[in-house]
Order: C-alpha cells, then structure tokens, then sequence
C-alpha cells in the first residue's frame, strides 16, 4: 500500500518512491547540464553547479509550480558570457543578483499575466526550437576534447551506450513504472561500463564536481553609477529570458500536468532564487523544460521531487564527486536525446495545412529565431509582435457599415467590427457625405471604440458632415467615448438602457 504525506505541498499528496526516486534521475541529469552551461559563459563547473543547487532548491519550495525544475540554463549563459569575458565573474554575480530583484518585482507587480498575451503558434515554435537546441547540444559528445569525430571501436561503444539509454527509456515504461525509466537506464549502463571496464567517456572527463557548500560572497567590484550602467543591461536581459522562460515552462507542464501553476508566484521565487544564487558564487539560472519534463515523466506532481534533487545535487558536490563523475557521459547523452524527442510537439506538424498561414510562419520564425540565435526572449518577442500584427490586420477589415434610409428619409450607418487604429482608413470610407440627406444616424450598437486613433476618427466624420451643414447623431457610444469627443455636445443620442459602459484606450 502506497504511503502518501501531505508535507511540501499542501495542495497535493507526495508519493515518496516516486518523488525521490525522480529527484535522482533529474539531479544526475543536472551534473552535466551545470557544468556545460557554465562552460558556455566562461566560468568554471562548480559557478554553473551552485547556481543549479540554490535555483532547484529555492524554486521547489517558493515557486508556483510543483514538479516544475529551475538550475543553471543556456539560455541566461549566452547572455552573461559576454560580460564575464570583459569584467570577470564579479561582475557576474552582481548582474545576477539585479536580475532577481527585476524578477522579484515583476512577481510583486503581478506582470505574469502579461503570458496571456503569448499566442500558442509561438509556444510551438518556442517549444520546437528548444527541443532542437536540447538535441544539437548533444552532438558535441560524439567528438573528441579536440573537436574531431569519435572513430572506430570509440564510436561504436559510446553510440552503442546511447541507443541502448534510449530504448531502456522508451521500453521500461510499457513493462512496469516501478522505478523511473531514465534512472534505471542510467544504472544499467553505468553498471555495464563499469562491470565490463569499457572506455568510454565519463562525467570527470568532463571536469571535477568535487566542492564545498556555496560559500556566500558579496560581489566584490566597485558600487557606482559607473557598475550599474555596465550590469544594468545584462541584468534586464537575464531577467527577461528567465522569466519567459520559466512561465513558458510553467504553461507547458500545466498542459502535460493538467494543472494550473501559479505565474506570479514563480516570478516572486525565481527572483528570490538568482538574488541567493548570487550571493552564493552561482552564475544565476532560471526553469528547465528539459529537466521539468524528466521529472513529469517519470510521475513527479509535488515539490519534494524538485528539493530533493537539489540536496542530491549538494550531496554530490560535497560526498560523492568520485562516484558521480564514473557515471558514463553515454547514459546522460540518451537521456537527453529522448528529452528533445519527447520535448518537439510533434502534434505541430502535422496542423501545417489547418492552421492559417500566418500562425505557421510564426511558429517556423520563433523555431528558428531559437535555434540559431539562441536568445528565447528575442525569439518570443518577434513571434509576438507578428501575431499582433497579423490580428490587427485581419480586424483592421472586419469594419462593416449597414446602410439604409428610414420612412422619414434618415440615413442609417450600423456600424460592425472594432474600431481601432488599423480600422479607420476603412471606416472613413463607409460614408458619402456629400450625397447622403440631411440628417444622418451612426450606429455603434455593435461595434466598439477601442483606442485613441478610433475618437480621432469619429471626431473627423462629424467635422466633416458638420461642414456642409448636415445633423449627424451618434448612437450606443460608451460615457467615455462622449466625453473625447471634440464636437460632441449636440450630437450624440443617449441610450441610458442600452449603451455600453467599455473603456477605450487612451494611453
């Protein structure tokens, strides 16, 4: 009988085997990972594995989603090696330190909302990319510290090692969900490589993960203007592509989970994280689909999964460094593999021809934004802009206008479709004014005023019929939508039962 504990997270049961058991599985996986990253910036293993231990830690027990990992990322190393390179890793740790706080009051502020704003084509293409870049990052195994191809009997036994991780992690699961499939994978080609003394390379070929606790360390560089100028821009980068990131994350494991996380709380402990993560030598981080979808798979829906792969990752650190870096690097390469594998939604390409054209090449552009630039935030923030264009374009031509003239010879515009900027063009051109009666009636009954751009156009059609002495009336205007315009005093008719009380736009 299964023993449940209701203990980290007050909202769901923790199966204990499954959560620990997944929280090894995922802190083995993050050895690698944090040194690689930490590599790509320039900084050394134990910078990269630091950030990983105070970020998993700190998120699992703050942030807004259960079973949700945080750690060292690529994606926050790309932005920082620049800066690391120029003033060294003091300069790093003090951009770290200001990214949290950015993200910190971006959680205060509530500003997670603003995910709703990214379309799902962009998710896709954010999602795509990502499992691309997860894929490509492995293909650096299958060379030599030289940047040569592995040959011969090399070749074959670390290929051979992968494939088999691979198809442990692919078959187990249909077996039995006894133990997670990517830690039995992992046992098993260890115990192989190192029951048959096979050569093949190893974490500790690598680098050494042998350390202490983070020791804390205030950045040691000058507190001016002059500092803050030069970490200022980093800092708001890293905290932007942290934030994205982790939300995306977020999004992704409430569908898998199908659950709802909470965005502003994981906002608040992801700024709380990078600002430990900081003043405890780590080169920052933020979520990790990767290894989210590690510890999803194997069945992980609570925060002890996500502590505990932080203090095995401590525990690695401090204790069992010598273990840890026989584990073969064949074993993490497939485990990898099958991460991007399971990662790419593969759902997207077969909606190519259903979807509109529009929301395939956002989707291909994010991708590749991803995958060759390798700056998520850039990638997002294109995809999100077209898609916005797209959607005002597309509503910039549903303006319509019903016309007719009633018994007593009164022209009727009924007014269709949102009047905004990308609408007005169209509208102005719905109205003959020189060959319409002398009293004429516009009907926004079932349109709406949504911006400044859509008063501005109004105010233009009255001025136009009030010039060649026509009596023109406004019908169904919100109260604000009154008082903006310029001309509006002997104008308007008054529907207290049926006009609307929206707010337009004026900022």
């Amino acid at each position: 009988m299964k023993k449940y504990l209701n203990l980290f997270d007050f909202s769901q049961k923790v199966n204990y085997r499954t959560e620990i058991l997944s929280g090894l599985t995922v802190a083995l996986a993050l050895v690698p990972e944090a040194i690689a990253f930490a590599f790509i910036a320039g900084l050394s293993p134990l910078t990269g594995l630091y950030a990983a231990f105070v970020m998993g830690l700190v998120t699992s027990i703050l942030g807004g989603r259960p079973g949700m990992i945080s750690g060292a990322t690529g994606a926050v190393a790309v932005v920082i090696v620049n800066l690391a390179q120029q003033y060294g890793v003091e300069y790093v740790f003090a951009t770290v330190v200001l990214a949290g706080v950015l993200q910190l009051l971006a959680g205060i502020l509530r500003l997670g909302k603003l995910m709703r704003l990214v379309p799902h084509p962009v998710i896709f293409g954010f999602v795509n990319g990502l499992a691309i870049i997860i894929f490509m990052s492995q293909l650096t195994q299958f060379k030599t510290p030289e940047g040569d191809w592995l040959t011969g009997s090399t070749l074959f036994i670390f290929l051979g090692l992968v494939l088999l991780t691979m198809l442990i992690i692919w078959g187990l699961p249909k077996l039995t969900k006894v133990l997670p499939a990517s830690l039995a994978a992992i046992l098993v080609v260890f115990g192989i490589v190192f029951f048959m003394g096979l050569d093949t390379r190893t974490i500790g070929d690598i680098a050494s993960i042998q350390g202490t606790f983070p020791p804390f360390h205030i950045p040691d560089l000058p507190f001016t203007w002059e500092t803050l100028q030069i970490i200022f821009p980093f800092a708001a980068i890293v905290a932007g592509v942290g934030l994205i990131e982790s939300l995306l994350t977020l999004n992704i494991v409430d569908e898998i989970t199908e659950t709802r996380g909470r965005g502003n709380k994981e906002a608040v402990a992801q700024g709380t994280a990078n600002i430990l993560s900081g003043f405890f030598s780590g080169m920052g981080g933020c979520a990790m689909i990767g290894q989210s979808l590690i510890n999803t798979s194997n069945g992980a829906r609570a925060r002890l999964s996500g502590i505990f792969a932080a203090l095995m990752l401590l525990v690695f650190i401090m204790f069992g460094s010598s273990l840890i870096e026989k584990v073969p690097m064949a074993a993490l390469t497939g485990l990898m593999i099958m991460v991007a594998l399971g990662t790419f939604e593969w759902a997207s390409l077969k909606t190519f021809r259903r979807m509109p054209k529009s929301d395939v090449l956002v989707m291909v552009l994010v991708t590749l934004v991803t995958v060759f630039l390798h700056n998520l935030a850039l990638a997002v923030l294109v995809g999100v802009i077209i898609s916005a264009l797209v959607f005002a374009w597309d509503n910039a031509k549903r303006i319509r206008a019903r016309k007719y003239v009633d018994e007593e010879g009164v022209k009727h515009y009924e007014i269709y479709g949102p009047l905004f900027f990308g609408s007005t063009t169209l509208f102005a051109e719905k109205f003959d004014v020189l060959n319409d009666p002398e009293e004429v009636i516009i009907d926004f009954k079932e349109s709406r005023l949504v911006d400044m751009s859509a008063i501005e156009a109004v105010n233009k059609i009255t001025e136009r019929y009030r010039k060649v002495g026509k009596k023109l009336h406004l019908k169904h205007l919100s109260q604000d939508c009154q008082r903006l315009l310029a001309n509006a005093d002997d104008i308007i008719e008054v529907n207290v039962l049926e006009d609307p009380t929206y707010k337009v736009v004026v900022d």
